[in-house]
């Protein structure tokens, strides 16, 4: 399928406006930029209230923002959400919309985390904060009005990055009720370039400089970016992860890597939702303000994921809860503490 009209029109203009030869973006440019983009975000969610605190984290306390809807039980399932931005960019305040929108979309209380961020905190300190987010929430899901039971963990972009890597730390440690984990426009592999990676390398909304800055700016030297922390793809144990929902765009350099790690996650005995969305490009769910594709593939997003985090556990989530439940315990990651 051709690239969407209006996402093409985008294109084009950031074309236009940016430099004749490609160069590494400032870490403040980048910030900026994605600042920027993140105000084509448009969606509705009239009915969710936030609040704003913050939670321990291995570095200091991490701001957090809670979002309620009004559709949302007493003991609501919950969504620990990171936001994109390369694990350089980003706040809950870029991804206030989406955040909302999933939180209205889902029935779930979500909880969007404001991670450290890369170069002034290199890799690993937004995996520890993720991890450290997703333990909290566990932990403090009562005071939340969440159903530690029912737990989803997700992200878009860098962010699906951190929910793939919480997920499958909880797998290997101790039994979190991690139910779900929803992964938009996944970045999963900074290992091997993938053929998308090659042939969106340049304008396509992020380009192959932005990519390899963010990536230099996250790893400090002599890091592995074969180690599944780093590049979730990589892992091989991967049997009995939680159910995967996963978006990619037919137009994204990270298309290939999400795309295959669907196929490896089935091949592991996951249960998968997996959707490649036609002409739409990396960060699509983020463009409602220019097209309604956009919004209507966003809506699909929330839709599909209403149904597996609903008041109701289907009996996927009741087998996988019940498997957990005896080997739980109140930190899952008791280096942390």
């Amino acid at each position: 399928m051709p690239l969407d009209p209006l996402a093409k029109r985008l294109l084009t203009m950031m074309a236009a406006a940016a430099p004749q030869t490609p160069s590494r973006p400032s870490v403040e440019a980048r910030r900026q930029s994605l600042a920027k983009l993140m105000q084509f975000a448009r969606a509705e969610a009239p009915d969710v209230t936030t609040s704003d605190g913050t939670l321990p984290g291995p570095g200091g306390k991490l701001p957090y923002r809670l979002y309620t809807p009004a559709s949302a039980d007493e003991r609501a399932p919950g969504f620990v959400f990171f936001h994109g931005g390369g694990l350089v960019a980003g706040s809950i305040l870029t991804h206030d919309r989406i955040a909302a929108a999933l939180a209205h979309v889902t029935s779930c209380r979500l909880v969007s985390v404001d991670y450290r961020l890369a170069p002034e905190h290199k890799y690993p300190a937004a995996v520890d904060d993720a991890i450290a987010a997703t333990e909290w929430v566990a932990r403090e899901a009562q005071s939340l009005g969440i159903d530690a039971e029912r737990l989803v963990i997700g992200g878009d972009s860098a962010g699906a990055t951190l929910a793939a890597i919480v997920c499958q730390e909880a797998q290997q440690s101790a039994g979190l009720s991690i139910v779900a984990q929803c992964l938009i426009c996944p970045v999963l592999d900074f290992e091997e370039t993938s053929p998308s990676r090659e042939a969106f390398a340049e304008g396509h909304l992020i380009d192959c400089a932005t990519i390899e800055a963010d990536l230099a700016d996250y790893l400090p030297d002599g890091i592995d970016a074969a180690d599944p922390r780093v590049s979730p793809l990589r892992a091989t144990r991967l049997a009995g992860l939680p159910t995967a929902i996963i978006h990619t765009a037919e137009f994204d350099p990270m298309r290939d890597e999400g795309n295959a790690y669907a196929r490896k996650l089935l091949a592991a005995g996951v249960a998968v939702e997996h959707v490649c969305h036609d002409g739409m490009v990396h960060n699509f769910h983020a463009m409602g303000a220019i097209s309604s594709c956009c919004r209507r593939s966003a809506s699909r997003c929330g839709a599909r994921w209403r149904s597996e985090a609903r008041s109701s556990p289907l009996p996927l989530w009741e087998r996988v809860a019940r498997r957990k439940a005896a080997r739980r315990v109140r930190g899952f990651y008791p280096r942390l503490r």
